[in-house]
């Protein structure tokens, strides 16, 4: 039986947005925090958390980049032309949250505007992920295999929604990992803001999941259609059951549990994107098997892809060993 290589593809593109947006998600959490953390020394402990491992989840999001353009470049070419704007701000915000987070240890005078910085370029970056998701989730006007639509189309309410949702989860996500992570006063007040943040988290999972079936009658039909309707109890059912264990961890102070039921909220509803999207790598326009390049490619990419990742992988998984339980306050980053 031959392989599916378009599917395969993008089950794999799919995989390395996953890993990127939980992985970064919470380091691009801890400094949209910053506001809530006003103290230098918690600011101090907050980054050290995360030096070990930031520059290397960013790995996650070239591979899905560079992969889409190598693996479906129509949709590549269609889709980057809707998005130039939120794009271009997103590696804005990447780039200067890199500098700030770099300098902000040089100075003790000046440290405060890195910090503003920090956070500013963590919630520019956050936001515009979510606004290009909102984007794609509601179309993109193609014909003839190009982008015919206008510069601001990305810009509406349900995109702003889904920008100010994705920054709300990173949040999420940045305090359940200092919750984990460290002890004391700041591990209490981290517990408090997961707190607040899961339940805003979990009022806009539900403002985005009303909304999303009447954008698209193809989604519509995914979610209230026979068979795939079954998904509609079972998807906020284990979404509920992410809820509660968040909840639980958070007030009987679990350390792990918060972490993982806040990683799995977002596996839950990139599952969801997934259930809607499918077989549309661009929905309602281009199907994956019309966006692939040649199978020759496809397979010729494969090879080094079946390389890559586990080599990724590996790297990633020795880098979280090493440097895992409780941070000592007196050693970090300088």
């Amino acid at each position: 039986m031959p392989i599916d290589l378009p599917t395969v593809w993008a089950a794999i593109i799919a995989f390395a947005v996953l890993a990127y947006v939980v992985l970064d998600g919470f380091d691009l959490g801890i400094g949209i925090l910053f506001p809530f953390f006003a103290d230098r020394k918690e600011r101090d402990l907050m980054t050290n958390s995360i030096a070990p491992v930031w520059d290397g989840n960013e790995t996650w999001l070239v591979l899905g980049g560079g992969g889409l353009m190598a693996v479906f470049p129509v949709a590549y070419a269609t889709v980057l032309p809707a998005l130039y704007i939120p794009i271009i701000l997103m590696l804005l915000g990447l780039i200067f949250r890199g500098v700030a987070f770099e300098f902000r240890w040089r100075t003790q005078r000046a440290s405060h505007y890195w910090d503003y910085g920090f956070w500013i370029g963590s919630t520019i970056a956050g936001f515009t992920q979510g606004v290009a998701l909102g984007a794609l989730v509601q179309g993109i006007d193609i014909a003839d295999r190009q982008y015919v639509g206008g510069w601001w189309d990305w810009l509406s309410p349900f995109s702003v929604l889904t920008g100010v949702a994705v920054v709300v989860g990173y949040a999420l996500l940045g305090a359940c990992w200092l919750n984990l992570k460290t002890v004391g006063p700041i591990q209490d007040k981290a517990r408090q803001v997961a707190l607040r943040c899961g339940v805003l988290m979990l009022a806009l999972i539900g403002a985005v999941s009303l909304w999303s079936p009447f954008i698209n009658s193809v989604y519509f039909d995914r979610w209230f259609g026979w068979p795939t309707a079954i998904f509609s109890f079972l998807v906020p059912a284990l979404i509920a059951l992410c809820a509660f264990a968040l909840w639980h961890g958070l007030t009987k102070d679990k350390h792990l549990q918060p972490f993982l039921a806040a990683l799995g909220l977002f596996i839950l509803s990139f599952a969801g994107l997934g259930i809607s999207f499918y077989p549309y790598i661009v929905p309602g326009a281009l199907t994956i098997e019309e966006a692939a390049a040649p199978d020759s490619s496809l397979l010729f990419l494969l090879v080094g892809a079946l390389v890559l990742v586990p080599t990724i992988l590996a790297y990633t998984g020795y880098a979280y060993w090493v440097f895992r339980g409780k941070m000592d306050p007196d050693e970090g980053y300088h």
